[in-house]
């Protein structure tokens, strides 16, 4: 073998790394030698009711008293309504929509929720003449959708 082509073999085994690389962009390749994949924050949690509770009372915090849970009320009672939410429920509507036997809603409210973690919102509703002696039934909306229902009788 000659010089020449000893020295050309040399350079040209010496290049092949490099032409294996040629068409590829350098940020990729930087990329894929320096830095680590990006991890994905955890997606949040859709806000979803995890509890609701009737009863005569509610202490501070919005929850029914501890000796006021009930599912039987007078028709001069106050009925209270404590719902308990979890979850990125900034902006989500909660929705209590109260009926009476026949499906008449006697009342509905709404509340836009701003809490991003566990929470507890507070309904209720009120007859000044009394509610009517039977069953009603209490539906929890979220974002118009029903998530839960509660019944519960006047004597």
């Amino acid at each position: 073998m000659t010089t020449q082509r000893v020295f050309t073999t040399a350079i040209a085994i010496g290049l092949l790394p490099l032409l294996g690389a040629c068409g590829r962009d350098d940020a990729a390749v930087q990329d894929e030698t320096t830095t680590p994949p990006a991890i994905e924050a955890p997606a949040a949690m859709a806000a979803r009711v995890t509890d609701v509770e009737l009863g005569r009372s509610i202490d501070a915090q919005g929850r029914i008293a501890d000796d006021a849970d009930t599912d039987s009320f007078s028709p001069a009672d106050t009925i209270y309504m404590s719902v308990n939410t979890e979850g990125s429920a900034a902006g989500s509507r909660l929705t209590a929509r109260w009926t009476f036997e026949d499906g008449q809603i006697v009342d509905e409210t709404s509340q836009t929720l701003s809490a991003t973690g566990p929470a507890v919102t507070e309904f209720h509703i009120s007859h000044p003449d009394g509610f009517p002696v039977g069953t009603y039934r209490v539906e929890i909306l979220l974002d118009g959708q029903t998530v839960e229902t509660e019944e519960f009788e006047v004597r």
